[in-house]
């Protein structure tokens, strides 16, 4: 008799650790999301943490954990006697969603976490991310553009020209935007003084 309910007890704890089982991708992305993505999320490098997160998170199967529409599972399930009991299913994905939203938070800088750091889930915490920064990055993308469009050489050298041009562009990219080829030869051009009249006439 007592071998048979130590064998019970045995299964009902089996079938508890299954519940809560951790799927080898998501201990191998709590566990290596932070080297994977060793630059920190900060206030200019946001569409670049936003595509390594995302793409890493695609790639193991959590790309739903960042959906703010998509509803988790139901807490309890209806039984046949009209009685409810708790939805494994459910817990598994509080639990992943948590191991998740844990593993985020340590790819995020010091001043930016106090905007999340009361928030629950991962889909909340990507949410409030993607609202706060777009809108400053949409605002800096117009900036350096601005800058891009009004620069001119002055007293830099032609390399060191070229060198401040190419970081514009650089930080335009940086913040979600892109310059054609094209259009960057066209405001190198811009900035040169008459003296390089025949030069850009060539071009």
């Amino acid at each position: 008799m007592s071998s048979a309910t130590s064998q019970i007890g045995e299964h009902r704890e089996s079938e508890n650790l299954e519940e809560y089982f951790i799927p080898p991708t998501l201990k191998f992305v709590v566990s290596n999301l932070k080297n994977i993505v060793p630059t920190q999320l900060a206030s200019d490098n946001y569409p670049l943490w936003r595509s390594q997160i995302l793409k890493i998170f695609r790639a193991n199967g959590f790309e739903r954990f960042l959906d703010s529409s998509a509803s988790p599972p139901a807490t309890n399930l209806s039984q046949s006697d009209g009685n409810t009991s708790p939805n494994p299913a459910c817990a598994q994905f509080l639990l992943t969603d948590q191991n998740l939203a844990a593993a985020l938070c340590s790819t995020i800088s010091s001043p930016v976490l106090p905007y999340i750091i009361n928030l629950e889930s991962t889909a909340q915490i990507w949410s409030t991310l993607e609202t706060r920064f777009q809108a400053t990055n949409r605002s800096k993308v117009i900036q350096l553009k601005n800058e891009l469009h009004n620069i001119s050489i002055k007293n830099l050298t032609m390399s060191q020209y070229l060198m401040e041009i190419k970081s514009l562009v650089d930080r335009i990219a940086a913040a979600g935007s892109t310059i054609d080829q094209e259009d960057i030869i066209l405001y190198i051009l811009n900035g040169l003084p008459s003296s390089y009249q025949s030069f850009k006439t060539s071009i």
